[in-house]
């Protein structure tokens, strides 16, 4: 691939394919931090660090170990193996720190290791067989699409909580109707790349 390719890549992991409004990965943390702007950017920064470190490991570790062994189908366990060790690094660094931020942040942060997200990307890298720099430009776009994503999600929900809605429809629902509706939005830019 040339820069240019890399560029397209990176603006289609960030916009097209976002691994939250498209493909709907990752959306425990996604509804549960993006209550306020300043824990949703400290998540952002935690995902972009995990999937970043873990896609650059998973695909190592599957490349260079797995598939010369003939173990492909471990990748699933290795991977989250791999993933729940970055996170509790991440986490330990995050509470060594800032520890105003990983108490924002709470049991979300470990929770991370489950998120779906983490893992979907790394098996993706896998699954389409990216070289090296075509993984680490997906996986930083990618993860850089869900900060983005998780931030304004973040910023709207702190301006409907004092907006007049009804009762029936604050919390969870309106926060469902409007990721649908930066869904449909994010979905726009389909028709640019």
């Amino acid at each position: 691939m040339n820069v240019g390719q890399l560029i397209a890549l990176a603006f289609s992991a960030i916009l097209i394919q976002n691994v939250m409004l498209t493909q709907f990965l990752g959306t425990c943390p996604f509804l549960g931090v993006s209550k306020k702007s300043q824990s949703a950017i400290g998540m952002g920064l935690a995902v972009i660090f995990v999937i970043t470190l873990s896609s650059i490991l998973t695909w190592t570790v599957y490349w260079l170990i797995l598939d010369p062994l003939n173990l492909q189908y471990m990748r699933t366990i290795v991977f989250i193996l791999i993933i729940s060790g970055v996170v509790q690094f991440v986490e330990m660094f995050i509470k060594k720190t800032a520890p105003v931020i990983y108490k924002m942040l709470g049991i979300y942060l470990p929770l991370i290791t489950t998120n779906c997200a983490v893992l979907g990307v790394a098996l993706i890298n896998i699954n389409k067989e990216f070289n090296f720099i075509e993984m680490v430009v997906y996986s930083v776009g990618i993860s850089v699409g869900y900060a983005l994503v998780i931030y304004v999600f973040s910023t709207i929900r702190e301006r409907i909580e004092r907006a007049p809605i009804p009762e029936s429809l604050k919390g969870t629902p309106i926060a469902l109707i409007i990721a649908g509706i930066m869904s449909i939005a994010f979905i726009g830019f389909a028709g640019i790349l």
